[in-house]
């Protein structure tokens, strides 16, 4: 995503120069972040509409209350919960239901287990995600191409293939970064909104009387009149919000005025209109109901609608991939997922990433899918779970931060869980119904997703505890070397490791089997915190372990989740710290990493089958040397079995 991490907040006597940048921060925002919610109009109306073959019928009294429930929907949903309130949730300035977890963790302490309880919402959520990033790509470019069969439907026979096409070459230019292309994300999804607008305002000037929608009491009057019908109705009109968490998924890429100014000033009132100019048209003529979107054009602009429409819900499909990205390095800092390559595909910007192996697994998701159900229509089936399912978990921490750290009143608490919560438990249940037909697929990969998070973090606990016992206490091997006055050799080694209260099995495997230690010792620990970055200020420590002439010393480098390691970089930087106990050149270390040799036990902790899910997590980790940036004709592997 090619936009500044952290916009700098701007002062009413701002120069021109900070007015440009916060209108091209804007316009970035626009088109990085609104991509999934501004595609919707596309199939969401027409899903309404289709669902238990017509149980919304195209009459006055259904189509005023669909629309009804369609603006307050986005309403309540977006503009009050997440624009409003979820936005002021940052952590660090970052946002997205990890950081959230992170955040609700940290506020809480170790407060009776809830911590544990709020970062377990978080992994289930981000699991939910994983879902949504499947489904996202395929629905959206599928509804976009789909447009061939109403502007030439003698080309409906190539809409998947097409569509399959354009997936395969989004996916495949992932490892060059969105930077590249990142500059026409905005204008482009600038002209899409304005299209939407205008395309609507149009329908709505012709027959003015469907403003009266916007009006609650229609969605009341709908609800009462046939409740059943509009309770399943709201499965499907919860596609209208798709893509609100990128809301606050990108918040630190863009800054909360940003989002808020462009959603009110140009994202809501096109959507609004667009919609609005939806039901005018179904009114017009019921038999619209089987393309809404497409049939607001006249004959000559649907083509150009068809193609500008593929180029905003691939805007959508990057964001949703690019989001995916996020969340995995996010989940792998906070230890819920095994180490893999990262690839930071921008010199400037940290936020850009490009993990490879998650770029494989969504494309043969998205391609399995696409091929499965061959219609944004039977997809739509499919959609909702994962969606509702991630909004009353960020509910739900959310009112734990308004509580514990805002202070919110009782009375807020209850407004605010009945008003949005008792929303959101209405979309999740109606889309319940939805399981047998679809609605089970973002819920196997939720599941699937949350057993390996959870697997892995049990996992490194134990290997960790098992870890611990074979290392010994790092105090008393330094008492031992000074007491038995053991050889030391020119050079300086340098022992990666979590902590320093343990020796790194690779200094202890030199000293025990060579009897000789480097002349320099450096034991680097890398901790991660629960915030997205710590400032260059703060992020070094150095402990001479009770010795400031013996040449060992212990370096703690503190990174957030979403700070990159380079453990070469943080030495240099630690060494040109004033006073600083290194007194070596890092271009000429030798690093040592300490490999343990996993071995599958029958000891409790863990089911043997889940076990065996770690072990394979294991073997296919990154090699830590990639992972911190090790020189590789520097590095040494020293290894230990270690039972699990």
């Amino acid at each position: 995503m090619a936009v500044p991490e952290k916009p700098p907040a701007l002062e009413p006597g701002a120069s021109t120069s900070e007015r440009r940048g916060r209108a091209a921060l804007m316009l970035g925002a626009l088109g990085v972040v609104y991509g999934d919610i501004g595609t919707s109009p596309l199939y969401s109306l027409q899903t309404v509409f289709s669902i238990d073959h017509g149980a919304v019928h195209p009459t006055h009294q259904d189509v005023h209350g669909v629309i009804s429930l369609v603006f307050w929907t986005i309403t309540v949903i977006v503009s009050v919960k997440y624009v409003t309130f979820i936005l002021r949730a940052d952590n660090d300035g970052e946002g997205g239901v990890m950081a959230l977890a992170a955040l609700v963790r940290r506020v809480l302490g170790d407060v009776r287990g809830r911590a544990a309880v709020a970062m377990a919402l978080g992994v289930l959520g981000a699991s939910l995600f994983y879902g949504d990033s499947v489904i996202t790509p395929a629905i959206s470019v599928l509804s976009a191409v789909e447009g061939l069969k109403v502007s030439a439907p003698g080309l409906s026979h190539v809409v998947v293939p097409v569509a399959a096409t354009i997936l395969t070459l989004l996916f495949l230019v992932q490892r060059w970064g969105t930077h590249r292309v990142g500059s026409l994300f905005g204008p482009v999804m600038l002209l899409w909104f304005a299209a939407l607008a205008v395309a609507g305002l149009v329908e709505v000037i012709e027959r003015p009387a469907i403003v009266r929608s916007l009006s609650p009491t229609y969605a009341f009057a709908f609800a009462a009149d046939r409740p059943y019908t509009a309770f399943i109705a709201m499965g499907a009109i919860v596609l209208v919000i798709t893509g609100a968490e990128a809301l606050y998924a990108d918040m630190g890429h863009f800054g909360k005025g940003p989002i808020r100014r462009v959603w009110f000033g140009v994202v809501f009132p096109a959507l609004t209109l667009n919609y609005l100019g939806q039901g005018a048209l179904i009114l017009d003529d019921p038999s619209n109901v089987k393309s809404p979107f497409f049939l607001l054009f006249p004959h000559w602009a649907r083509l150009p609608m068809v193609v500008l429409a593929t180029a905003a819900t691939v805007i959508a499909s990057q964001a949703v991939i690019s989001g995916a990205f996020s969340v995995s390095r996010q989940a792998i800092r906070l230890g819920y997922l095994p180490r893999m390559r990262v690839r930071h595909t921008s010199p400037r910007e940290i936020g850009q990433v490009y993990l490879p192996a998650i770029n494989g697994i969504l494309f043969v998701g998205v391609l399995v899918l696409m091929a499965g159900f061959r219609s944004s229509e039977r997809l739509a089936t499919a959609y909702g779970m994962a969606v509702t399912g991630t909004f009353l978990i960020t509910t739900a921490l959310f009112l734990v931060i308004a509580r514990v750290a805002w202070r919110w009143a009782a009375w807020k608490l209850v407004l605010a869980g009945i008003v949005i919560g008792g929303a959101e438990v209405t979309y999740f249940s109606a889309n319940l119904t939805k399981i047998m037909r679809g609605g089970w697929l973002p819920l196997l990969i939720a599941i699937t997703v949350f057993t390996v998070m959870t697997t892995w973090e049990r996992g490194r606990e134990i290997v960790t505890a098992h870890r611990t016992v074979k290392e010994g206490p790092l105090p008393e091997f330094i008492e031992k070397l000074h007491r038995d006055g053991v050889r030391r050799v020119p050079g300086t080694a340098v022992f990666p490791h979590p902590t320093k209260t343990t020796t790194p099995i690779a200094l202890r495997a030199n000293y025990e089997h060579n009897h000789v230690v480097h002349e320099h010792v450096v034991i680097v620990s890398m901790v991660s915190e629960n915030v997205p970055y710590v400032p260059a200020a703060e992020r070094l420590s150095i402990d001479d372990l009770g010795y400031r002439d013996d040449g060992i010393v212990h370096v703690t480098v503190r990174h957030g989740f979403q700070d990159h390691q380079d453990l070469p970089a943080e030495l240099h930087r630690a060494a040109r710290l004033p006073d600083a106990e290194l007194r070596f050149d890092p271009d000429h270390a030798s690093y040592f990493l300490s490999r343990g040799v996993l071995r599958l036990t029958r000891a409790p902790g863990m089911r043997r089958w889940r076990k065996r899910l770690f072990l394979a997590l294991a073997r296919n980790a990154e090699n830590p040397a990639e992972y911190f940036a090790l020189p590789e004709t520097r590095t040494v592997h020293m290894g230990s079995q270690i039972d699990v």
